[in-house]
């Protein structure tokens, strides 16, 4: 199954942390600006500034301004890498999603009247609890599509919080705020009736 779209940037915070933990890039020393890092791995300065990001948030490296970027940490460099290696066991996660999600919708005979109409706008059955995800797809007309979830600010301008995103056929559970939202994924994600209503509004614009 194909996997979701990695973004540059974080390529190229993959080879900068590589470049660390093989030494090539010693703790603390100075690399160069962003702007000759960006011709160094031939992307534009902002994809290195992303990059760049991603390994300052991870105390792995320090920009200074006027002085380059300092690298902080090789053990957390390290850290990175085997991270982003590890993988799930991506088929028994789906199958277990799948598996909550009809026991909700068995759940639902029992549930009142007043709610029938969420459920069908959702198309799935849910059960009225904040901690059980719902399920939101997203549409070809979203404005939002090709933005990460840390851009898009998601959890402040809706209260949702996403735990995983079905892309292509495979599920990427706790994705990071560098994934990107494309067309055609659908989002798990946890919170309140009202949290449902404003994932629908801010992805329908």
């Amino acid at each position: 199954m194909s996997k979701i779209r990695e973004p540059r940037y974080r390529k190229i915070a993959f080879q900068i942390a590589e470049k660390i933990v093989n030494n090539e890039y010693k703790v603390g020393s100075k690399l160069h600006a962003r702007s000759t890092l960006s011709v160094t791995f031939g992307v534009s300065a902002e994809t290195a500034r992303k990059a760049i990001n991603i390994l300052s948030d991870l105390d792995i490296v320090k920009p200074i301004h006027g002085s380059g970027i300092e690298v902080l940490s090789r053990e957390r460099a390290k850290y990175f890498l085997n991270q982003a290696q590890e993988t799930t066991n991506i088929q028994t996660i789906h199958d277990q999603i799948n598996d909550l999600i009809e026991t909700q919708r068995t759940s639902l005979n029992s549930l009142s009247d007043s709610l029938t109409t969420l459920f069908d706008q959702t198309q799935r059955v849910q059960r009225h609890n904040p901690l059980t995800p719902y399920e939101f797809s997203l549409s070809d007309s979203s404005k939002q599509l090709g933005e990460s979830i840390g851009n898009l600010n998601i959890w402040q301008n809706t209260g949702a919080t996403i735990i995983a995103i079905l892309h292509n056929e495979e599920l990427i559970v706790s994705p990071g705020p560098y994934a990107v939202i494309e067309s055609g994924d659908t989002l798990y994600f946890v919170g309140t009736e009202m949290a449902f209503h404003a994932v629908q509004n801010f992805f329908n614009n």
